[in-house]
């Protein structure tokens, strides 16, 4: 079965003709500060209200990346609030005031019961638009601003149509996130990879805007303490899924587990942080384990809250995704600890990793690749000090939230006036 997207109208007239040619084109697709128009540099004249429409179930990449416009938004004259159709983790996890954090349950993917709760919650708060950030999410955004008059703006995190093994789920997803764009004001995808792919649905290039996935300057660890070091821990952070590709990673580590001990100690090691998506998945990869005799050098280490302070103790994050990453928010939390990273050539994230500079890159579902990379880069601590002050620099000139929140905000005000 094959779904078309229906014909893409702005909600907005006078939204979509304020947009402008020039500032849509250049500024907001560069990923340089520097680059930002200057005509809109000094538009933080009146406060700006934002009801952001989650699903807030998981705590992981999209999540940090609403938690990061929660916090930083408000620096640039906006008041973000954030209503939970799936309230669990988000809430608790977020850090965000209560008062700015909402719930509305819904009980099913077809539960409408919602829509009234949505809209009083957006004149509650003063919403002047509304901002989705996934299909479910979508659907309830285009009923309410078909219902308010309220203009509403999509974020695209990763490809609809690849963002799981489930694919009869990803084609629903898909549909419904087509179905919902129609009356759509402006969407944001987080790479550029992600804005061609909505392009080639017929959306007019002045109605995408490409604003990269940020993280907080963090201070970095001081690469020539480890100058001498003759071992490597990797790092694996995610929320162990089959897309992740983890399995692809246990057998680059069986081949790198016949390397020569140091002292008695295996020369590579790999921690994985995050919990499994389901006890079977888990089940699954621990046999894995032991059935390649990794036991020794693979460790997992389930949940942690302290993501930027486990990453120090790393000498690479590695991230195999095998598809559906969009700008994968654990890449830019490396970088900006000074961790350089392993990862494969999956939609946005070449975007961000320069192979040789602030990491190496791998083919996707390809053990051997993946090895051959993770040699390469153990070849020399010399260069692995050099890739470790690169990725500071390159995650604070390109990739820091203020730089999100800023292009966020001017999206948000090309279309309100």
């Amino acid at each position: 079965m094959v779904f078309f997207a229906p014909t893409y109208i702005p909600m907005s007239a006078t939204a979509s003709s304020s947009l402008g040619a020039a500032g849509m084109e250049s500024g907001l697709d560069s990923y340089s500060i520097a680059g930002l128009p200057k005509l809109f540099a000094d538009r933080r004249t009146k406060s700006i209200g934002a009801l952001h429409l989650i699903n807030g179930e998981h705590f992981s990449g999209a999540e940090r990346v609403q938690q990061h416009l929660g916090k930083k938004l408000p620096e640039e004259a906006v008041d973000a609030h954030f209503v939970c159709l799936k309230p669990d983790k988000f809430p608790e996890m977020s850090g965000l005031p209560s008062s700015h954090v909402w719930s509305a349950p819904m009980h099913s993917r077809c539960d409408v019961s919602v829509f009234g709760q949505v809209a009083a919650i957006a004149a509650r708060v003063k919403a002047d638009l509304l901002h989705a950030h996934t299909p479910r999410t979508a659907m309830i955004a285009s009923w309410v601003s078909r219902r308010t008059g309220l203009p509403w703006v999509f974020h695209v995190h990763s490809p609809t149509a690849r963002d799981s093994t489930r694919w009869g789920i990803n084609r629903v997803n898909d549909w419904i996130e087509r179905f919902s764009l129609w009356n759509c004001d402006h969407i944001i995808t987080v790479s550029k990879s992600l804005r061609r792919e909505i392009l080639s649905r017929g959306v007019s290039r002045f109605q995408v805007t490409c604003v990269p996935n940020g993280v907080t300057v963090q201070e970095p660890i001081d690469p020539f303490a480890r100058i001498n070091r003759e071992t490597w821990k990797l790092g694996m952070v995610a929320l162990v899924r089959p897309r992740k590709g983890i399995e692809v990673l246990l057998q680059a580590m069986a081949k790198l587990g016949q390397m020569d001990s140091v002292q008695g100690e295996p020369r590579v090691t790999l921690d994985v942080i995050g919990p499994f998506e389901t006890a079977e998945y888990e089940a699954q990869i621990m046999a894995q384990v032991q059935e390649l005799g990794l036991e020794r050098i693979v460790r997992f280490h389930g949940f942690r809250r302290d993501i930027p302070e486990v990453m120090r103790g790393f000498d690479a994050m590695v991230l195999p995704s095998l598809f559906g990453e969009g700008m994968p928010m654990v890449v830019l939390e490396a970088l900006a600890v000074g961790v350089p990273v392993i990862a494969t050539r999956v939609e946005g994230t070449p975007e961000v990793i320069r192979y040789g500079e602030e990491g190496f890159l791998a083919e996707p579902q390809d053990p051997e690749s993946l090895a051959q990379a993770i040699t390469e880069f153990m070849a020399s601590r010399s260069r692995w000090t050099e890739m470790s002050q690169r990725a500071v620099a390159r995650q604070r000139d390109h990739f820091s939230d203020t730089h999100m929140a800023q292009m966020t905000a001017q999206v948000y005000r090309r279309i309100v006036g």
